[in-house]
């Protein structure tokens, strides 16, 4: 990751590690040693399959516990041991709520915010995540969805330096879903610095300045969108006629062929592609339902996820074996 003067770093964390449990192979470590930071006014995205480490990382950078080796620092300050000074800095949008059901929208925002640090009116906190219509409905009325935004605005109460979000949009309709990327996009906007975890990976590739993708506790690659899905093949696929053979293709490298139907993966997409069409043109061949595209974030993520399990039984031998040396 580039180089980030500390002035203008929001979050960061070095040689993070947590542990559960007891020393030897009754413990379990989650989270391995990461480096990562972010920048003031940046949005990040953790992205991860379950158990990749990611709700770990995210309880030590909000100072629910502190690292077993290694260190963070939010606004530059240790979030475990300066929790008075800076949660009044951060929101919090944790996967579930746990409101009371019997309590209205209003009055829920009205108890939160009696124990928040110059809290903005709970009207503007509904207005921004959409809910101005449901402040007098009973919690437990409220959909998946509508749940989610309450959790957001409580979250935006305390006008956060730095927020954190995890899993915003579960439960939430495509519409409820991008009416809350707008409003994360407007927060972002006036410089909030936001730290995101979800499973939508369309999320992550509309929102994120940089993003970081875990396996076994371990970032394994991490950076722009654009920089992530570069770092994987691009795909063309197409059909042959019946009468051309796949060994007459001008293909310098591999090609899966099954059938008549033919995919190519390269790192030169323009390149390969343009000479395929020449070809074609040439030989007067049709390549019917011919489809070309770079690589997705989706078939990044799965490619990584692919190596959960082997690396997990590697990092607990690499556990025990480094028991014995500590």
């Amino acid at each position: 990751m580039p180089e980030t003067r500390r002035d203008e770093t929001a979050i960061e964390a070095r040689g993070l590690w947590r542990r559960y449990g007891a020393k030897g192979p009754d413990g379990f470590d989650a989270v391995r040693g990461l480096d990562f930071h972010v920048a003031r006014g940046e949005l990040f995205a953790l992205l991860g399959t379950n158990g990749a480490g990611k709700t770990s990382t995210v309880e030590l950078l909000e100072g629910l516990d502190r690292p077993s080796r290694g260190s963070v620092r939010v606004l530059g300050l240790d979030p475990a041991k300066d929790r008075a000074k800076l949660r009044p800095r951060i929101g919090i949008m944790l996967q579930e709520g746990g409101f009371a059901g019997d309590l209205t929208v209003a009055e829920t925002l009205r108890m939160w915010a009696g124990i928040t640090t110059g809290p903005r009116p709970r009207e503007e906190a509904l207005e921004i995540v959409g809910l101005t219509a449901r402040a007098s409905v009973r919690v437990k009325q409220l959909s998946g969805g509508e749940k989610r935004r309450l959790d957001l605005a409580m979250a935006l109460l305390g006008r956060p330096e730095v927020l954190f979000l995890d899993e915003p949009t579960t439960g939430m309709d495509a519409e409820g879903r991008r009416d809350t990327w707008q409003v994360v996009r407007e927060l972002r906007a006036r410089g909030t610095t936001v730290l995101l975890t979800t499973h939508y990976l369309e999320e992550a590739e509309e929102l994120a300045d940089r993003l970081a993708i875990m396996r076994a506790g371990r970032i394994v690659l991490a950076g722009t969108p654009q920089e992530v899905t570069a770092s994987r093949p691009s795909r063309i696929r197409f059909t042959l006629p019946d009468d051309v053979p796949p060994a007459r293709l001008p293909l310098s490298g591999p090609a899966a062929v099954d059938g008549r139907r033919v995919e190519v993966r390269t790192t030169q997409l323009q390149q390969t592609l343009t000479e395929l069409l020449v070809w074609a043109r040439a030989e007067s061949v049709e390549l019917s339902g011919l489809d070309a595209r770079s690589a997705s974030l989706e078939e990044a993520f799965l490619e990584i996820a692919k190596g959960d399990d082997a690396d997990a039984d590697g990092a607990r031998r690499e556990d025990e074996r480094a028991e014995v040396t500590r």
